[in-house]
């Protein structure tokens, strides 16, 4: 099992370095150094992709097969709930090792960045957020060990980016909550043991959060999407009619489902902040090497100054990305406010990551658009960070309100 301290110490005792940051008698100072732990996960991370995650991503692609033997070894290697505490099964790390895991999967492998952070991020921390401690140790744990994905139901056919415009609902009959409804566009539901999800309870409207197991019947998971990129990652749809869940189901206060999810998505964001870099890292280092590799009037593409420059403004905005998301992370894991961060780390690096995508193909020319060149699958799996967890549009509107607009 992973060991990540929080803090620990560079030899003065007056310096405590916190998540890359350090105190200095009580004045924050910036210190953009990785922990031992934290460059420990990225090691660890960097591996597995290489190893475990790469060689199949292409087919994967191709076939959109799950890759869930990957998640299976990430569960042995104590990896499925890393931000959350050892009581649970988690391995005690935090957010910043949560972003640089997502990253160093997504640079090989989009799909699984994806997957995971939407299983760390939306599936467990609603639970670790706002569960009972029964709720906890017969959810989470499993979710924390492996055991199976989580996943979380806020969309629906008419409720996107107004997510209080959800027209599930849930009646309470008998001692049961009565659940109608559907959810669209759901990460990882078919791979999962239980949904958390949001309905209607009562007037306004009052919206409430529910642990609904996926076999409880009138629950159905629907995987037929044909999406654009993303291919082995699982969309589905969810449709309930009239399942039955106990009383004990609720997932926090009756009422404050919305709320709490919403808080929620703060965190998620990181996690498609972190997707975006390590996509845009990706095909970065592929147009760099083939810039290097492909000779054309008589030298390397790499040697032309207007390759130069398109190279040097991903490394850049690369670079940007990186930092605006480790530093919505270290505010999240000192339980700062992080609401205006998240959304400013996941608009920056999903628009950074088309830019840098769309260059990566030119760069590449006419075998950029071949799918055996990579660099066609980081570009349609980028699409995605500009609407997941927020439309672009919803971060503007969430940063102009946080800056008093």
């Amino acid at each position: 099992m992973l060991q990540i301290r929080f803090c620990s110490y560079n030899g003065d005792e007056s310096a405590a370095i916190i998540g890359g940051y350090a105190k200095y008698s009580g004045v924050e100072k910036m210190d953009f150094a990785l922990t031992e732990e934290q460059r420990m996960i990225r090691k660890l991370m960097r591996d597995f992709a290489e190893g475990e995650v790469a060689p199949g991503a292409d087919e994967r692609d191709r076939t959109k097969e799950f890759p869930r033997e990957i998640f299976l070894k990430m569960a042995d290697l104590g990896l499925m709930g890393l931000p959350f505490p050892e009581e649970f099964g988690g391995g005690g790390a935090d957010t910043i090792s949560f972003a640089i895991a997502v990253e160093e999967l997504s640079r090989v492998c989009a799909s699984s960045g994806l997957t995971y952070s939407a299983h760390i991020s939306l599936g467990c921390a609603p639970l670790y957020l706002f569960g009972t401690e029964e709720q906890k140790k017969m959810y989470l744990v499993p979710l924390c060990t492996g055991q199976t994905l989580g996943a979380f139901g806020l969309t629906e056919p008419n409720a996107g980016s107004d997510a209080g415009g959800t027209k599930t609902t849930a009646v309470l009959e008998e001692g049961e909550w009565v659940i109608n409804g559907s959810k669209c566009f759901i990460t990882n539901a078919s791979y999962a043991d239980f949904v958390a999800l949001t309905a209607v309870t009562g007037p306004g409207p009052e919206i409430t959060a529910f642990l609904v197991p996926t076999d409880s019947a009138g629950f159905q998971v629907i995987d037929q999407y044909h999406k654009m990129g993303l291919h082995s990652s699982n969309t589905t749809e969810l449709v309930l009619e009239n399942v039955r869940i106990p009383k004990g189901n609720v997932l926090g206060t009756i009422g404050q489902g919305l709320k709490q999810f919403l808080i929620t998505l703060d965190g998620g964001r990181i996690g498609i902040g972190a997707m975006a870099v390590g996509i845009a890292q990706g095909a970065y280092e592929a147009a760099l090497r083939y810039a290097k590799e492909r000779v054309q009037f008589g030298q390397s593409l790499s040697k032309f100054q207007v390759i130069q420059h398109k190279l040097a403004d991903m490394a850049m905005n690369i670079e940007l990305a990186r930092t605006m998301v480790h530093k919505a992370a270290w505010l999240k894991d000192q339980g700062k406010k992080m609401t205006k961060e998240a959304s400013i780390c996941k608009l920056f690096a999903s628009e950074m990551a088309m830019k840098v995508c769309d260059q990566a193909v030119q760069i590449h020319g006419g075998y950029g658009y071949m799918h055996d060149y990579k660099v066609e699958r980081f570009f349609r799996d980028a699409k995605l960070t500009e609407i997941g967890e927020g439309t672009s549009e919803i971060q503007r509107l969430v940063i102009a309100r946080e800056i008093g607009c």
